[in-house]
């Protein structure tokens, strides 16, 4: 299943929210959210900086990514940006890939 990084960043609405609920709870709603699109969280911290939150984890494709990143962009408490990971062995099989490419002449 592929692998993603979302780095969240909450609305000062979310940063309340979580100051209301917790971290527990809020970590609680985020496993709920990914697998009730067939993932699985991997880890989840809060982080000082520019996001607000690190969450690894897996779901089934791009589309289910999208989904997920939608539906917290809809409710204005959050922004979150997704990076899809790649293994070592993924990146060796992307290398070994025969792939015709010109690039552009000054």
């Amino acid at each position: 299943m592929p692998r993603y990084l979302w780095q969240v960043s909450y609305s000062p609405e979310g940063a309340r929210g979580v100051l209301d609920q917790g971290g527990s709870a809020r970590r609680a709603a985020i496993v709920e959210m990914v697998e009730s699109v067939g993932g699985r969280v991997e880890a989840c911290y809060f982080a000082f900086g520019p996001h607000d939150l690190v969450v690894l984890g897996e779901v089934p494709d791009d589309v289910a990514a999208a989904a997920l990143s939608l539906r917290t962009a809809a409710s204005g408490a959050a922004i979150s940006r997704t990076t899809v990971l790649l293994t070592p062995e993924q990146l060796d099989q992307a290398a070994q890939r025969d792939v015709r490419y010109e690039p552009p002449s000054a």
